[in-house]
């Protein structure tokens, strides 16, 4: 039952059963001492009233009548308020009518209060002894306005303390309630974001840890909008630029495959003309052959290009090293007025496939870039290892390729392939950046390598 109950629910009841508790407490306390306050109270009363009658008796005998002396005396003492005193004579006997009830109070009592507060009534009789006749004076205690007046200040005290422990509750449960008011409105939101609504915010509010949470919330529910966001955006982008690089490739194998494939079928049929003719030339046939080798060997290096974009040919078979030199090599081939120099740390160590082919295709982007618009006339490319890990502690390989071209433009965006290239990094955990300045543009990477 107790784990079935919210927690403003068990607050509640705690502070409940702290309240009884504590009126609780307070009232055994007060029946506790009810006791021996009454226990001294008779004491003391019938101490006095003793001492009050040895002190009258001993002069009684040289009174002119002893007998109506002593009764008057009984019937005087009889109306103290905690004592009676009446006369019996040598047998025990009674020789004064018995004291009058008091009136009954409303809020006189119960039996069983008055039982356990003082069970038996306290007497004490005092010889007494009028010309050699005995006697003597019994005194009774009793106590009843004593416990009445502790039965009261009981009653009070419950009343008084149920009124104040009440207010004390509803004023607690007012707190309690505005304290814990967020909750339901964190558990709406977290039901909220757990549909997939992501726009669900909580007002803050409650207890400074609570509005704490409400506001820790509403961070967490941007962040994963802003996250399920990028993650729309990147699926939208990769499927654009799977169609971009696909166009990209058609337009290439139509642009320079087409024109190479032409140029052959015309250097061919013109290699078949010759042939039927009586005397072919071989200046004529040398010079067609000429030609199409010059397209064949230009139709290899283009083919090769367009393979090393799909996937870099000898990657795995020949390590990180010597595929970025194959890299290189095919763009010296094709640009031979631009210097390309690579530097591969020492240090760096097994990076792993992933990251192979990552450093491989940040270069092979890179490169691409500052041939198609940087104009430049020098290119470095350095890879090393990283100084900072990663958030998991996984050790970073930093690719840096830099030329000396113009870099971008003023509000330039980055184009499609390095804005693809930099997901993937980021998907790996990793990081790119690109800096442009006067003396050309710089492509930084932090790519995880498998290195523990």
């Amino acid at each position: 039952m107790w784990q079935n109950l919210s927690l403003r629910a068990r607050i509640n009841v705690l502070l409940a059963l702290l309240l009884a508790l504590g009126l609780a407490v307070n009232i055994g306390r007060q029946v506790a001492e009810a006791g021996p306050r009454v226990q001294a109270e008779d004491q003391s009363v019938i101490r006095l009233a003793r001492e009050f009658i040895e002190m009258i008796v001993a002069d009684l005998n040289e009174a002119p009548d002893p007998d109506a002396r002593l009764n008057q005396i009984a019937r005087d003492l009889s109306r103290l308020r905690h004592v009676s005193i009446a006369l019996h004579d040598s047998g025990g006997n009674p020789l004064t009518p018995p004291r009058p009830d008091a009136d009954e109070d409303t809020r006189a009592p119960p039996a069983w209060f008055v039982s356990l507060v003082h069970p038996e009534q306290t007497a004490v009789s005092v010889p007494v002894s009028i010309h050699g006749k005995p006697g003597s004076l019994r005194i009774t205690s009793h106590p009843d306005d004593e416990i009445a007046e502790i039965w009261d200040g009981i009653v009070t005290q419950l009343e008084v303390g149920s009124v104040i422990a009440l207010a004390l509750f509803l004023v607690m449960m007012t707190v309690v309630g505005r304290a814990l008011a967020p909750l339901q409105s964190l558990s709406q939101a977290m039901a909220e974001l757990e549909g997939g609504h992501y726009e669900a915010r909580v007002i803050a509010g409650g207890a400074p840890e609570l509005a704490a949470i409400c506001t820790k919330l509403n961070h967490l529910a941007a962040t994963l909008g802003e996250a399920v966001e990028d993650k729309r955006r990147l699926a939208e982008r990769t499927v654009s630029l799977q169609d971009i690089e696909r166009k990209e490739i058609a337009r290439e194998l139509h642009d320079e495959f087409g024109p190479y494939l032409f140029s052959l079928r015309a250097h061919a049929s013109a290699l078949a003309k010759l042939a039927d003719g009586k005397a072919p030339s071989a200046e004529a046939v040398r010079k067609h052959g000429s030609a199409l080798l010059e397209q064949i060997n230009a139709l290899q290096q283009f083919t090769r290009r367009v393979l090393e974009r799909l996937r870099p040919v000898g990657l795995a078979e020949l390590g990180l090293g010597q595929a970025l030199e194959s890299l290189s090599r095919l763009w010296r081939e094709s640009h031979p007025d631009v210097t390309i120099e690579t530097a591969i740390s020492p240090k760096l160590g097994e990076t792993g496939e992933t990251a192979d082919l990552t450093i491989y295709r940040v270069v092979q982007e890179a490169l691409t870039n500052v041939f198609r618009h940087a104009g430049a006339t020098t290119v470095n490319v350095v890879i090393e290892p990283a100084d900072q890990p990663t958030r998991d502690g996984r050790l970073c390989a930093r690719v840096r390729v830099s030329d000396n071209g113009r870099g971008m433009e003023p509000g330039q965006k980055l184009g499609f392939g390095l804005v693809g290239m930099r997901e993937r990094i980021l998907a790996l955990g990793g990081t790119l950046s690109v800096v442009s300045g006067d003396g050309g543009l710089t492509v930084e990477a932090l790519v995880p390598t498998a290195a523990a």
